[in-house]
């Protein structure tokens, strides 16, 4: 399936517009609160967002590893489970407000860069020891988990819910301190960093894309390589935001399926399939 830049682009804003369907609370700083709240958004979107209509899925898990009476809730788990077999990093590409906020600020014409191998590992880093150890270090210690992730580090949280909540309730403007200051710091760090590398954060400090990485091999959304078609022009891998050669590893679980890879293979090699895995199987089995 081809799938052309414009009509992308239109499917990231009305997944954000669906994800982020209360505007009318922007004006008065009001969080919604309704029955749709227990249920997680697919990509990373503020819970403490006025707009949101879901709860962050990173904010969800760390509040349930660091309850401390240890009810975990399994379905926060499963939801996660389930979003990453059936898509893997496709939510990433696709249906992220976050992701699209970045891409948003790529398109300013600067020279871009690619990053170091290694830099992809860190998210690891974070998703292991802020999403998973911390909370749960907190809660064994003091009683009281600690959302660790999203108090410290998360720049969505502070773009999406700080903000606009500090734009309409003048009384939290007065207890503004360090933790502001801070996680002020790291959105500006992101979005210069965007700046001259595609998608900064989900290569680095989305925990959120680790995790959905984890299934991109078994997930039926993916990027399909037929091998004897492949002349080695190297054009997909100069264009992939996410520094992956589909060429050479198309399950890579940097992958975040936006196809731009497919769109320019000469040779039409490259195909972003939702069935993949189950054509695969399907043909084992006749």
């Amino acid at each position: 399936m081809n799938i052309s830049p414009l009509r992308r682009k239109f499917i990231q804003i009305a997944a954000f517009g669906f994800t982020n369907f209360n505007i009318g609370n922007f004006a008065t700083g009001k969080l919604y609160q309704g029955s749709w709240k227990q249920f997680c958004a697919p990509g990373l979107n503020c819970y403490s967002c006025p707009a949101a209509g879901f709860a962050c899925p990173i904010g969800a898990l760390q509040a349930v590893i660091g309850d401390m009476n240890f009810k975990f809730s399994f379905y926060v788990i499963g939801f996660l489970m389930a979003f990453g077999v059936v898509f893997g990093r496709f939510i990433c590409g696709f249906l992220c407000p976050f992701g699209l906020f970045q891409e948003i600020i790529s398109r300013i014409p600067l020279p871009k860069f690619r990053l170091p191998f290694w830099a992809k590992y860190i998210k690891y880093f974070i998703l292991a020891i802020f999403v998973v150890m911390l909370p749960i270090t907190l809660s064994l210690t003091t009683g009281v988990g600690d959302p660790a992730f999203c108090k410290y580090i998360c720049p969505a949280g502070i773009l999406e819910g700080g903000f606009p909540l500090i734009a309409t309730i003048p009384a939290l403007r007065t207890a503004l301190g360090w933790l502001f200051n801070w996680k002020l710091t790291i959105l500006f760090g992101v979005m210069a960093a965007c700046l001259f590398v595609h998608r900064f954060f989900c290569k680095v400090l989305c925990p959120l894309g680790a995790i959905y990485g984890f299934f991109n091999k078994i997930s039926p959304c993916g990027i399909k390589l037929d091998k004897p078609s492949c002349v080695k022009c190297g054009k997909c891998a100069k264009v992939c935001p996410m520094d992956v050669d589909p060429s050479v590893k198309p399950d890579s679980m940097e992958c975040i399926r936006c196809g731009k890879c497919v769109n320019v293979c000469p040779t039409k090699a490259l195909d972003l399939q939702f069935y993949r895995k189950y054509a695969k199987i399907g043909s084992k089995i006749s």
